[in-house]
């Protein structure tokens, strides 16, 4: 993302005080913030990576999110949100991938949570610690690629936080770009925290199944809720 930052500021011969203060930053912060924390379909997979595999895993499992995100503000820095606007079957293509992918991932988190903790003990801990973290990661990397709500936060919401005066806005929309990613990561870990808190607590595999299940119909309600949005 430096580099690209760099190329955008050589093009348009941006100053590093005109990207500040070209950002209304008393209004993006609070906003990202509350956009952030809004439990959405990657928040709610950090508190169940959290709560099955330990808050560790989940925070790393997030790196895939923000892969895909740093993809996205690249894409938009250099021109994607034009072609997105312009195009209701782009948009489409991807709104149905990610009302498909959320759904299966919905039904699959049910379906596992029959036999996730059918086993808990003494053995469960090894058992927890056998899924590598990166496993989540793309996971996570997947939930976020699938979602065009994703993409349309970067097209859509973080340019109007910008205001260059006759300028390219690219440099611009990877500074706030960034600057959402680094507030949402706190906002994950919050989550990816209360997972973990949840798992050392001692729950029962009956409430931990009930957990999954709670989930598991989130993400299918997110991906009916996604199927109605219109461009």
């Amino acid at each position: 993302m430096f580099a690209s930052a760099v190329f955008v500021l050589e093009t348009v011969h941006l100053t590093p005080a005109d990207l500040i203060t070209g950002v209304h930053w008393s209004a993006l912060i609070p906003a990202s913030f509350l956009m952030a924390a809004v439990p959405g379909a990657n928040q709610i997979l950090s508190l169940r990576n959290g709560m099955r595999k330990g808050t560790k895993v989940a925070i790393i499992a997030v790196t895939g999110r923000f892969t895909a995100f740093t993809l996205m503000i690249i894409a938009v820095a250099f021109g994607l949100s034009a072609i997105l606007q312009a195009s209701t079957v782009v948009f489409n293509i991807l709104k149905w991938a990610g009302v498909i992918y959320l759904g299966w991932l919905g039904i699959k988190t049910i379906v596992s949570s029959r036999h996730q903790y059918e086993h808990d003990g003494a053995a469960s801990n090894e058992q927890v610690e056998t899924s590598s973290a990166w496993v989540f990661a793309k996971q996570e990397l997947f939930v976020a690629a699938a979602n065009p709500k994703a993409l349309l936060l970067f097209t859509v919401f973080l340019p109007q936080f910008i205001d260059v005066k006759g300028g390219e806005i690219g440099a611009q929309i990877l500074l706030v770009g960034a600057t959402y990613i680094a507030i949402e990561f706190v906002c994950a870990s919050v989550y990816a925290l209360i997972g973990g808190k949840l798992r050392t607590i001692g729950l029962s595999g009956k409430v931990k199944r009930q957990l999954d299940r709670v989930t598991g119909g989130v993400m299918i309600a997110l991906a009916a809720w996604l199927s109605t949005e219109r461009k």
